[in-house]
């Protein structure tokens, strides 16, 4: 996996730093609004109108770069993936695989370009929500980022059981998958029921998984905006624009830990991949 995907970066370094350069900033400011939106509420409530305009201009910017970076994912993209199919069409021939593995691996070759394509940005998206939440919560309101960083070693120890049981899933799915053309010419209605059952079994194991990780972060933050509430319900002194940057960046927070199960999923699916495809 990590030499098909270092092969990618390399060959395609200039297009690809172009897009991550965009991602970067359009991160930046993703992680700097709510501090803008603060300053606008305070003074919107004070009557300043061009200070509290500043915030339009930053959304402006922030919806400019996005429609940028997803032009260019685009462009970029696409061409990359159709520079790959053809040499692991080649290199699949050689190893004298079937028709239908060929067809299921030229398939699965797509997640090594999704990966930088989707994956990827989401992964920084979701890394920059974090860190950059808890320390800018570390700033404002010290014991939320205490509380968040707790949190953060709770979910982290179970990681490694969790990447364990979805390494297992993504191989028999991808086992099935590889058959699945093969199935399609040859298979009598009873071995395609079972092919097809089987393969539904497996998708919701991974759906289920992926309810319940939902469930247990929800609790997680579910505690967490009590105890925000809490604290500054007690602190007569705090202003608007302060009450509402603590309770964005504690979504901000939320919002990555939602995305980390799916791109530990997407981890397990393209390490499994990975021993499938060579490119």
């Amino acid at each position: 996996m990590w030499h098909s995907l270092k092969k990618i970066a390399l060959d395609y370094h200039r297009k690809l730093m172009i897009t991550f350069s965009l991602v970067a900033v359009e991160n930046l400011l993703f992680l700097t609004y709510p501090v803008f939106a603060g300053f606008s509420i305070n003074a919107m409530m004070k009557g300043e109108l061009i200070q509290a305009l500043s915030y339009a201009v930053i959304v402006l910017v922030f919806w400019l770069i996005g429609g940028l970076r997803r032009k260019v994912d685009t462009q970029t993209f696409a061409r990359i993936y159709s520079a790959l199919a053809v040499p692991v069409i080649l290199n699949q021939r050689k190893q004298g695989k079937s028709h239908s593995s060929i067809s299921a691996r030229v398939a699965l070759s797509r997640e090594f370009v999704d990966f930088f394509e989707t994956h990827l940005p989401i992964f920084i998206t979701s890394l920059v929500s974090i860190v950059g939440s808890v320390i800018m919560l570390l700033l404002i309101e010290f014991w939320l980022g205490i509380a968040c960083s707790v949190i953060l070693f709770i979910f982290a120890f179970f990681i490694p059981r969790f990447v364990r049981k979805i390494d297992y899933l993504y191989l028999k799915l991808n086992n099935r998958l590889e058959k699945e053309v093969g199935f399609i010419g040859s298979a009598k209605a009873y071995q395609l029921n079972k092919h097809y059952q089987l393969m539904a079994k497996l998708r919701i194991y991974i759906s289920n998984r992926e309810a319940l990780n939902f469930i247990y972060i929800g609790s997680a933050m579910a505690i967490l905006f009590a105890i925000a509430i809490s604290m500054m319900t007690h602190n007569s002194q705090l202003n608007a624009g302060h009450i509402y940057a603590v309770m964005t960046y504690l979504w901000t927070f939320a919002t990555g830990l939602d995305d980390s199960p799916k791109l530990i999923e997407q981890y397990a699916k393209l390490k499994d991949v990975g021993k499938r495809v060579d490119l």
